[in-house]
């Protein structure tokens, strides 16, 4: 949970704070990719990391993310450009990649099946209290201290993670000289790299028809066709095709790619309407979307006496339906709603959102043994990075078209035309969490039992 508090903090804790950073070190201009290069790092790095904790173990992993996240915050913290703060927040990103996908490892090798969901829900709850600490403690940080300490505060919480984690955990790893597929790795963070890359740019940085784009976009797809190829003859490969053919493993990763658009379509959307459309303030807003967050774990830590009595499938079918009607609901939303509303919509979204996450997370995790819990919980992870990343390019496409012309005029959007706007992609929420319940029902009808721990 310390190790989690990390990367959920960091999430949050720096929105607030960009007005003082661009005051400070000034790039305007650049400072969104404060958060794409953020997200970029962390995307690409997790399925390496995966597979390198089935081989090492999950303690070392998880060492040397926490280690590397701690140096990327002290660079932070003494950045003296927004160049170098970007450089430096990539160093933040290739740490955080190892911790967040190594504490849903290791909780999937502690833990029984039984206790798997209470403790998955025990994490979503870290990143709950964040959604609310984090951007008020960037808040207090900026106004009365200074905006690089929301960086130098990781400090004491990297310290005392790696403390508990060295003296509190063990692991038992059968050591073998390990063939490492470093051309698979390679091949694999450079096509994702350009795939992440050009999806969080197309219609930002560029047009989605630029030659950039295309470029970007067809690079990647074909550096991951030459993936295929490498993994084919390696003899350990870093992501074991095999397993992309395991029909349960495909549809969970499916389901966390959704989960990733609707809950970035969320994130990025309902505090710009709350504030704008709806006339309330930052904090206002902000406890609207914190709705979500606390029915999340609320859901997630029960989830586990449903997939225990009635199957990991019939769950998530459950939590999925909770999904689509609370996101119907979503449509309802207009310029004369209330925010109690928004925070009564999100909540419900985050409930339906817990018994569906957590369940197809743990049913990926007992169709393997020790040796690829690694791989499969990494790339449940990345499926959700790249969720978000879809997320970003296509709601992004939907609001630039809705309001685009009059931004390019100079004129000021006005609520109706704003409102017309976020309407659109509460449109597209309610899209994918249909595309959701359709990827639950390709779920295999018989939940398979959970092999025996290596």
């Amino acid at each position: 949970m310390l190790a989690t508090a990390l990367v959920a903090i960091d999430s949050t804790i720096i929105a607030t704070a960009v007005p003082s950073i661009v005051d400070d070190v000034g790039g305007f201009a650049q400072f969104p990719w404060l958060f794409s290069i953020y997200l970029l790092a962390q995307a690409v790095t997790v399925p390496v990391y995966g597979k390198l904790a089935d081989v090492f173990g999950r303690k070392p992993v998880m060492m040397f993310g926490i280690g590397l996240f701690l140096l990327g915050s002290v660079l932070c913290g003494f950045a003296w450009s927004m160049g170098a703060l970007i450089a430096f927040r990539a160093v933040q990103g290739i740490g955080a990649g190892a911790v967040q996908p190594m504490a849903m490892t290791i909780v999937g090798d502690l833990y029984s099946l039984s206790e798997r969901a209470k403790v998955q829900g025990y994490l979503a709850g870290v990143w709950a209290i964040s959604s609310v600490v984090g951007p008020t403690l960037g808040g207090v940080f900026s106004e009365y201290v200074s905006w690089r300490w929301i960086f130098f505060v990781n400090v004491p919480l990297c310290v005392l993670a790696a403390g508990m984690l060295g003296r509190r955990f063990s692991e038992t790893v059968t050591r073998s000289r390990p063939q490492i597929d470093y051309l698979g790795a390679g091949v694999l963070t450079a096509g994702l790299t350009l795939l992440v890359l050009g999806l969080l740019e197309g219609g930002q940085a560029w047009a989605w028809t630029a030659p950039q784009s295309i470029g970007v976009l067809g690079a990647g797809v074909l550096l991951l066709a030459v993936f295929v190829l490498v993994e084919r003859r390696a003899a350990d490969p870093v992501v074991p095709l095999a397993l992309l053919g395991d029909r349960l493993i495909v549809t969970t990763s499916l389901i966390s790619a959704c989960v990733g658009a609707v809950l970035l379509g969320l994130t990025s959307y309902v505090p710009t309407y709350v504030q704008e459309v709806l006339g309330t303030g930052p904090l206002v807003a902000g406890f609207a979307l914190a709705a979500l967050t606390i029915g999340w774990p609320i859901s997630a830590s029960q989830a586990g006496r449903l997939y225990l009595r009635i199957g990991f499938r019939a769950t998530a079918l459950l939590g999925s339906v909770v999904v689509v009607a609370a996101a119907s609901l979503l449509l309802l939303l207009d310029e004369t709603s209330s925010v109690l509303q928004v925070g009564a919509t999100c909540f419900a979204i985050g409930l339906g959102m817990g018994i569906t996450a957590a369940p197809t997370l743990i049913a990926a995790q007992t169709v393997v043994g020790w040796q690829q819990r690694g791989v499969v919980t990494g790339t449940n992870m990345f499926f959700r990075s790249m969720g978000s990343a879809l997320g970003v390019a296509a709601f992004g496409a939907v609001v630039n078209a809705t309001v685009g012309a009059a931004s390019l005029e100079g004129a000021g959007v006005d609520a109706g035309l704003l409102t017309g706007a976020v309407h659109h992609v509460f449109l597209a929420i309610a899209v994918v969490s249909v595309l959701l319940l359709a990827a639950v029902l390709m779920m295999p009808r018989h939940d398979r039992p959970e092999p025996a721990t290596a």
